[in-house]
C-alpha cells in the first residue's frame, strides 16, 4: 500500500492559470485539486490563491463565492499558502487598480501601476511580460523559505503592470528591476508566500520552487 500524495487546493476564483499550475504540482508529487469548496480547502495540506485580470473583477468573484472565510482560514491555519500573480496583490489591503478597490488585507500594503515615465524622458512598457531576474531583498541567499536554493539573479516569468508595495520591509523576500525601478517581486509572511511572477510558466525554476513546496506540505 502506498501513502496518498498530499493534496493542494488551488483555489478556482475564474481568475488564474489553474491547468498549469496543477501540472506543476503533479510533477512534485502534489495531488492537486481546483476548487472553490470550503470544505476541500480546509481539509488540504496547503493552498494555492492564483489569479490573473483585473484586481476588482477577481475580488468580485471572491464575494460571489464565498470565498473570504475559506480564504482568511486557510491563511490562519499555519498550513503553506501561496499567492501567484494577482493572486499576491489580493493578499493586499487595496489596489489603484481601475479605480480604488479593497482587498483580502492579509498582507499589509497596496498595490500600484508601473510608472511607465522615466529620467531623461526614457519610458519603459506596461505591462511588463517576458523574464527577468529576482534577487534576494535580504541577505544574499534565500534559506528556509520557497526560494531556498534559487540562485540569486535567476530569470522567471513576468506578465503585470501592478506591484505590491508592502508596509513591513521584512516581508520582501525578493526583488526585481523593471525600467529603472526596483520592485517587490515575492514575499514571505509567516506561513504565507507570495510570488508576483508565475513559477508554472517559469521553466526549471518554477519547479524547484514547487519542489520546496512540496517538501514543506510533506513535513
Amino acid at each position: 500500500m502506498t501513502d496518498a500524495r498530499p493534496t493542494i487546493a488551488i483555489i478556482d476564483c475564474a481568475h488564474g492559470n489553474l491547468f498549469s499550475i496543477a501540472q506543476a504540482c503533479q510533477r512534485v508529487g502534489l495531488e492537486p485539486l481546483v476548487t472553490h469548496d470550503a470544505g476541500a480547502i480546509a481539509d488540504a495540506g496547503a493552498v494555492i490563491l492564483p489569479g490573473v485580470g483585473a484586481f476588482g473583477t477577481a475580488m468580485e468573484e471572491i464575494r460571489a463565492r464565498n470565498l473570504i472565510a475559506p480564504i482568511e482560514k486557510a491563511a490562519a491555519s499555519g498550513r503553506p499558502f501561496v499567492g501567484i500573480c494577482l493572486g499576491m496583490q489580493l493578499l493586499f489591503e487595496e489596489s489603484r487598480e481601475f479605480g480604488t478597490h479593497g482587498g483580502l488585507g492579509l498582507l499589509k500594503g497596496d498595490v500600484v501601476r508601473f510608472d511607465e515615465t522615466r529620467e531623461e524622458g526614457l519610458r519603459s512598457k506596461v505591462p511588463q511580460v517576458g523574464w527577468n531576474r529576482i534577487r534576494p531583498s535580504q541577505g544574499e541567499t534565500w534559506t528556509g523559505n520557497l526560494l531556498d536554493g534559487i540562485a540569486p539573479d535567476s530569470y522567471v516569468y513576468f506578465l503585470h503592470s501592478f506591484y505590491v508595495r508592502p508596509s513591513d520591509p521584512q516581508a520582501r523576500l525578493a526583488l526585481t528591476t523593471y525600467g529603472g525601478e526596483s520592485y517587490c517581486s515575492a514575499v514571505q509572511h509567516g506561513n504565507i508566500a507570495a510570488f508576483q511572477f508565475h513559477p508554472e510558466r517559469s521553466g526549471p525554476i518554477g519547479l524547484a520552487i514547487f519542489r520546496n513546496l512540496a517538501k514543506l506540505v510533506s513535513a
